[in-house]
């Protein structure tokens, strides 16, 4: 991507920076047994989301961090996705080996802490992937939609400019997350329908397994 290609608008960052930073905070204050890395390790990886999106703000050649944020972006999905499926897998094996050493309060925290980490990092990937991305949403370059938003039935009630912002997937997400299917949005595309099913299994297995295990310990 050249910077004579580059968007001509922008969507502003602070929203997800300040998930970010969030859910760094988050990975970070895992307990050791159920922590995928080490717990620098979440803070280095948000501030290698961070700059890209600051330098878009700063700078002039906006093609160029456009192109660092995308891959940034995906390579923090992965290790985010990593390191839910690892805690998890800590957390059930906790739980089949009935281990006297893991009480209710700290199955429900790290439970709680599992499911943020499942709905903004699934928020992130919505917002980078629903047509092209932000930018190609804001200069209308994008293409088919990966999601059918309701605004979109109702154009009278909108602004003329409306688009889908970070606000929209984080909600779409929390949705996900807690009724296992797409409240609002519908899926319009594959790739939108096995997003949603990933993050509906975490939070199916997070709540059901995980965090109703843990309040049953704490009722008995």
């Amino acid at each position: 991507m050249s910077v004579a290609n580059a968007p001509k608008l922008i969507e502003p960052r602070w929203p997800i920076i300040l998930v970010i930073v969030t859910l760094g905070i988050l990975l970070s204050l895992l307990p050791d047994r159920v922590r995928a890395f080490p717990s620098w390790f979440p803070y280095l990886v948000a501030i290698a989301m961070i700059v890209p999106m600051t330098a878009l703000a700063l700078t002039t050649a906006k093609a160029r961090w456009l192109l660092i944020e995308s891959v940034v972006t995906w390579l923090f999905f992965v290790i985010a996705g990593f390191g839910m499926v690892d805690q998890l897998t800590h957390l059930l094996s906790a739980m089949v080996r009935h281990s006297a050493e893991v009480t209710g309060l700290q199955l429900l925290t790290s439970s709680i802490s599992v499911w943020a980490t499942n709905v903004f990092t699934f928020a992130i990937a919505y917002w980078r992937t629903d047509r092209g991305g932000p930018e190609a949403r804001a200069n209308h370059a994008s293409g088919k939609p990966d999601w059918l938003f309701p605004q979109q039935g109702v154009p009278q009630d909108v602004p003329p400019d409306w688009r889908p912002m970070f606000i929209d997937y984080l909600f779409l997400s929390f949705c996900t997350a807690t009724a296992f299917s797409p409240a609002e949005a519908q899926p319009l595309t594959a790739r939108a329908m096995v997003l949603l099913m990933l993050e509906s299994i975490i939070s199916l297995i997070t709540v059901v397994a995980v965090a109703s295990r843990a309040i049953n310990i704490l009722g008995s």
